[in-house]
């Protein structure tokens, strides 16, 4: 995999150019797009251009990928929709601008499952392409395993960053909800969108988010202490696979020896009826966001998507109206939950990516989506037939920083149990 924070350093002090980090991703690409498919738009020669312009910012020229809900002006958006195949949106999303003034350049359009939901998509995972890299930023995820890109945005409805991470064996964030600005990216349900960012380790996720935003997020040459973990298991999301739960017991004694305190946390009813409630909401505001595709051309959405959203228009107001009311209440109690830890710890997904004919289960992810909370997916597990298993870290809102950091720790102690 290629290092953002790696290539940016390099960038700065003349050790590479941006034509040669570019060339690193086409070489890639050339050898296993094909196989992959991760790209639904792929412009390399505008590319070029733009790298042999040297941008300026942080980012120094460093390629990044943008999931094809993401609307761009120079590359076609489809949503992961053949209907919108050729569609041209008149101005980039936010993100893109964002982008490219820290630096960044992007050298295409990474595949989505259609409008970000569960029907599966061409792309396949790097480690065994028989089987899925997750969904719905399955390009993202699979082309920064691949070596493709550095850096890649995806977006999370319900588990669509954290879970293709883990599948693909790449560090990635969905930050606090709304940090990173989300119009101009096709809605699913926007009290739960929220886009997020893949990379080789956390420490390149880390600061490809600062290098964006802004924000003080780098986590790199810093002390920041050593953090205390809540454990939980999520019983109300259903059991985890046994790679999973080994995954889990794994980081727990990896954080033993490297010092860290780690405690149970039990997660009461108020976060599990805050889980259920995070279906609802989601199906609800798909069916209105949704709406013109449902209802004027049905015949282009896949069965699934179709069902979906018959569900979605089926529910009462009523009920979306209960189900937002109980997301409101636990996510005040997310205040009490982090006063005696710095963040949680749980898996990232139930197991190792499942066979392509789906995108896997995000039910350890709806929670933490509902409440807004920062996510990291840290790698470093593997099966014993060498598939990746992510493990999450979650901090309380707006402490994504300490997310981050906490999750950095974890990603050492891992590689130091490792090596021993």
């Amino acid at each position: 995999m290629l290092r953002a924070l790696d290539l940016a350093e390099a960038l700065d002090e003349g050790d590479i150019t941006p034509q040669a980090v570019l060339e690193l991703c086409a070489e890639a690409i050339a050898a296993r797009e094909a196989e992959l498919g991760c790209f639904e738009h792929l412009d390399l020669d505008r590319a070029r251009i733009l790298a042999a312009r040297r941008p300026k910012g942080p980012l120094g020229g460093l390629p990044v990928g943008m999931k094809d809900i993401i609307e761009t002006a120079a590359m076609p958006t489809a949503y992961g929709v053949p209907a919108y195949r050729d569609n041209r949106p008149v101005a980039d999303a936010p993100i893109v601008v964002m982008t490219e003034d820290a630096g960044g350049i992007v050298p295409g359009k990474t595949v989505t499952t259609e409008l970000a939901f569960l029907n599966p998509p061409k792309t396949r995972n790097p480690h065994d392409p028989r089987r899925t890299p997750g969904g719905s930023s399955s390009g993202s995820a699979a082309a920064v395993a691949a070596g493709m890109l550095p850096l890649a945005f995806g977006s999370q409805t319900s588990g669509s960053v954290i879970r293709p991470a883990s599948f693909c064996g790449v560090a990635a964030m969905k930050p606090s909800y709304r940090l990173l600005p989300i119009s101009g990216v096709k809605p699913f349900a926007p009290l739960l969108d929220t886009l997020g960012l893949m990379g080789a380790r956390v420490a390149d996720v880390a600061f490809g988010l600062e290098a964006i935003t802004g924000r003080p997020l780098r986590v790199d040459g810093q002390d920041f202490g050593t953090p205390t973990f809540g454990v939980t298991r999520m019983p109300f999301a259903g059991s985890a696979e046994p790679e999973a739960e080994a995954a889990l017991r794994q980081a727990i004694h990896a954080l033993g020896k490297a010092g860290a305190s780690v405690v149970d946390v039990t997660l009461d009813d108020r976060f599990a009826a805050a889980h259920d409630a995070q279906r609802t909401i989601s199906l609800y505001e798909a069916a209105q966001h949704l709406a013109f595709e449902h209802r004027r051309h049905p015949e282009a959405l896949s069965p699934t998507l179709r069902a979906a959203l018959d569900e979605g228009r089926a529910i009462p107001v009523a009920a979306f109206d209960a189900a937002r009311s109980i997301a409101n209440k636990a996510r005040k109690a997310t205040h009490a939950l982090f006063e005696p830890i710095d963040v949680l710890l749980t898996y990232a997904a139930p197991g190792p990516a499942p066979l392509a004919d789906t995108t896997g289960d995000p039910r350890f992810n709806r929670l933490v989506t509902l409440l807004g909370l920062p996510a990291v997916n840290v790698p470093g597990c593997r099966t014993d037939d060498g598939l990746p298993v992510g493990l999450q870290v979650v901090a309380a809102f707006g402490d994504d920083q300490r997310a981050l950091a906490a999750a950095a720790f974890l990603e050492r102690a891992l590689a130091a149990t490792s090596a021993a």
